[in-house]
């Protein structure tokens, strides 16, 4: 007989201390059926970008029906730090919230109270009708929501690289996740993400990160010249190493390159 245990959230195999990180993988597409494929192809969770990609709440919504059909955790990055974001995403019940731009520990701190009820938080309570509590029906949705979502804080600014450490210590983020492309950007290296300059300032963050005696996980996306053991080694949990749109550029180009040599 199939088992019926409900399967380990995300946060729970993060606690588990893997010694492998977690792969992932960006979905900019919100197409549903590419968000099915990436669950059954294994990976160990998928964030649905709201901030990049064209779509939003309702198109996310079949995106997320999609991972759960496979068991896939899924993350949803908002569009920017606010509360009204920080709502409507919750209530569609992904495991994580990744939130852009977070530049110092206050933002930080107010990152997390958009994720909290009161009296712990702002955010506005409609868990009675919500997917996130399955319309009502999870009972129990209220007492472990808080404990069991994911909250990442993305660190995207060389400001946010020198509060890194105060941000990671922030009671409530779980996990920081540091950006590689607007850092590059807000350094003035938009055409050069693998800068030289870039990687140190790199090193500078993941190092506070995995310092942080709150124990906050480290997460990132993996550049061309980043392979799944160097990531290992400078101690990433989770790591994002493709965009779905961009699997499916590479495959359609090389394809048409295949037929068309002549």
């Amino acid at each position: 007989m199939a088992s019926s245990a409900t399967p380990q959230t995300l946060k729970a195999r993060l606690n588990k201390a893997n010694e492998e990180p977690l792969y992932g993988l960006f979905l900019l597409s919100f197409s549903p059926t590419l968000a099915e494929i990436a669950g059954h192809a294994g990976y160990d969770f998928v964030v649905v970008d709201m901030e990049h990609g064209h779509g939003g709440i309702s198109e996310a919504l079949p995106c997320l029906q999609s991972l759960a059909a496979t068991q896939t955790p899924a993350i949803l990055r908002i569009p920017e730090s606010s509360a009204a974001w920080a709502k409507k995403a919750l209530d569609l019940g992904p495991q994580g919230l990744m939130i852009p731009m977070i530049d110092d520990p206050e933002l930080a701190k107010k990152a997390v109270s958009y994720c909290r009820y009161p009296p712990n938080g702002v955010r506005g309570a409609a868990h009675p009708v919500v997917r996130a509590s399955k319309y009502g029906i999870d009972e129990e949705y209220i007492n472990k929501c808080e404990k069991e979502l994911l909250i990442m804080c993305q660190v995207e600014s060389m400001e946010a690289v020198k509060n890194v450490k105060d941000i990671a210590a922030v009671e409530g983020v779980d996990c920081v996740m540091i950006g590689p492309m607007d850092l590059s950007v807000n350094m003035g290296w938009l055409r050069e993400p693998v800068n030289e300059k870039v990687k140190e300032v790199m090193r500078v963050a993941e190092k506070a990160v995995l310092d942080s005696e709150s124990k906050t996980y480290l997460a990132g996306f993996a550049m061309p010249n980043d392979g799944p053991d160097e990531l290992k080694r400078r101690g990433y949990h989770m790591v994002c190493g493709g965009v779905d749109v961009g699997l499916f550029k590479s495959a359609a180009v090389d394809d048409v390159k295949r037929f068309k040599m002549n």
